[in-house]
């Protein structure tokens, strides 16, 4: 069993929000479940990425979100959430004036610290035009 008080978890600042690392390897031993909470800035997103060998669960708990798996996208609102498989390209993008904050789980963990991968593509067609 471990407590996770906000003080003694990493927070990572990247160029469209935050990351909080909540459960991984490194913080709780945790073998399954890597978890964070999430803000991405107003106008700003996680482009499209994926994750060759976790699933992921985004939950929308404030703002509003353009979420897109593959090339299909849906309008998140606080309580909605998605579910992305294994090796799935996916994007969020912010859409309001308010930063939109996340909780998000993966599943296993990565064989890392953080217990996270990822492969970024959105340099890559369709993905680099997508949203155009």
């Amino acid at each position: 069993m471990s407590f996770i008080l906000k003080k003694n978890t990493k927070e990572e600042t990247v160029e469209w929000g935050k990351m909080r690392w909540l459960t991984n390897p490194a913080n709780t031993a945790s073998k399954h479940l890597t978890t964070l909470e999430v803000i991405i800035k107003p106008g700003e997103g996680h482009d499209f990425h994926f994750h060759p060998n976790q699933e992921e669960m985004i939950y929308v708990m404030e703002g509003q979100l353009e979420q897109w798996i593959e090339q299909n996208k849906e309008t998140l609102n606080p309580g909605d959430s998605v579910f992305i498989p294994k090796g799935q390209i996916h994007a969020s993008f912010q859409m309001g004036q308010k930063p939109a904050e996340l909780f998000v789980v993966l599943g296993p963990c990565a064989d890392n610290d953080l217990g996270y991968e990822i492969e970024e593509v959105s340099d890559q067609e369709p993905w680099a035009s997508l949203r155009d």
